[in-house]
């Protein structure tokens, strides 16, 4: 029996196996997954759990339950990776011998590596919502803060679907306005980068949308450390940014044993090949979704698409033939606005945002960089096409790769 074994169940690494799973034969191929836990979290809904849109069940469900037949889940917590044993080395002791090797680990949010964030104030005045308690604490935040000012900082890339903040800084917004508490709130969007987004035609008009809700955008701030105390953010150029109730997207990180098994960059990410996620160092390991360096989006969509290219590639990798799908950094997302509307970018390493209709032209049904209900139901009706055909792995009829169908550049409008 050749092994596989795949490091996280969570977005990437269940779509891999359940597409591996049905095209490896079972009498020749063991696939085990590895997870610390069995609870599978939808990401996305993290946005709308401080504002009060989603139950606790509708974003939790057991990892067994979403794998195949066929697949074993293993519980257990990684002490690092010996690549040239080819042996997973668990915290327990144990040892994981392995063929072919799936790093699907992710990334997560780290307050410990910012001085001060995890003072006294955290979660008092301080708040994350990257993970299901900080978003859970951040909804009894919300409903304490009687007026002053609200700042949303990030403190540096590249983080979980980069567009959440700002659609955290519009969702905030809309709840006042709906609570009746806007004008005692001076909202204040605090970045590293020099605009809004990383791409400029998508930056001016994520950047526009800010100052149409009077929402002041702090650019090109690197935080040296927060002040718990005086509630301020302190940057490194020791500018200082006020605060009354911080919401942070803490530094982002991969995982632990990364690092340990010396397979990983200064954040933990492992270096692999852009088109194909095959390990720089070891051919035998392939990393996807957020566990790899990809020069592009940590977001669910990127894990998609990119894990389409990978069972291909990994198909072809263990028959001995050449690996001859590309991933084009392909990245799709809706953001949310507010007021029931919301928007949609689609890009690619090479690509930036472009305004259009997707996925056909004139005929959508959704409008790229434009704020349409249209937009925002699809970003709701996400939650069951994730369950229910993006984890089992079935096909979705969209191309893995960016297509220029339905997309136009500004400048030729005229």
């Amino acid at each position: 029996m050749k092994r596989l074994v795949i490091l996280g169940a969570g977005t990437a690494g269940t779509m891999a196996a359940n597409k591996l799973r049905r095209h490896l034969a079972m009498d020749e191929w063991q696939i085990t997954v590895l997870d610390r836990d069995d609870v599978h979290l939808y990401q996305p809904g993290l946005l709308f759990l401080p504002f009060g849109r989603y139950r606790p069940e509708q974003l939790r469900k057991p990892r067994r339950r979403l794998l195949r037949p066929g697949i074993r889940l293993q519980l257990a917590e990684v002490d690092r990776i010996d690549p040239v044993a080819k042996v997973v080395k668990l915290t327990d002791g144990d040892a994981l011998g392995y063929d072919y090797l799936v790093i699907a680990s992710g990334t997560s949010p780290r307050p410990d590596q910012t001085p001060g964030m995890l003072g006294t104030e955290w979660r008092r005045s301080i708040f994350d919502f990257y993970s299901y308690d900080g978003a859970a604490a951040l909804a009894g935040g919300l409903e304490s803060f009687r007026g002053g000012r609200l700042v949303v900082h990030i403190v540096d890339q590249p983080i979980k679907c980069p567009v959440a903040p700002l659609e955290f800084t519009f969702l905030a917004e809309a709840w006042f306005r709906e609570h009746g508490t806007r004008d005692q709130v001076e909202i204040v969007y605090v970045t590293p980068l020099s605009d809004a987004f990383t791409k400029p035609i998508a930056a001016e008009r994520l950047g526009g949308m800010l100052e149409d809700r009077k929402i002041t955008l702090e650019t090109d701030f690197l935080v040296e450390r927060i002040d718990p105390e005086r509630k301020v953010l302190v940057s490194y150029d020791e500018r200082e940014i006020p605060f009354d109730l911080l919401v942070t997207v803490p530094l982002n990180m991969g995982a632990d044993f990364v690092a340990r098994s010396g397979l990983g960059d200064e954040l933990n990410y492992v270096p692999v090949d852009r088109r194909t996620m095959q390990s720089t160092a070891y051919p035998d390991i392939f990393a996807i979704g957020d566990a790899n360096d990809l020069p592009t989006s940590k977001a669910g969509s990127v894990a998609h698409f990119s894990v389409e290219v990978f069972t291909e590639n990994f198909r072809e990798y263990v028959e001995g033939t050449a690996m001859t799908a590309r991933f084009d950094g392909h990245a799709n997302c809706f953001v949310e606005s507010g007021d029931g509307k919301g928007l949609l970018i689609d890009f690619n390493y090479d690509t930036e945002p472009l305004p259009g209709e997707y996925p056909l032209p004139r005929v959508g049904p959704f409008t790229l960089l434009r704020e349409t209900a249209r937009n925002h139901w699809g970003k709701l009706a996400f939650r069951w096409i994730y369950w229910h055909l993006l984890l089992p792995g079935r096909r979705l009829p969209l191309p893995s790769n960016m297509s220029m169908t339905g997309k136009h550049r500004p400048d030729k409008e005229n």
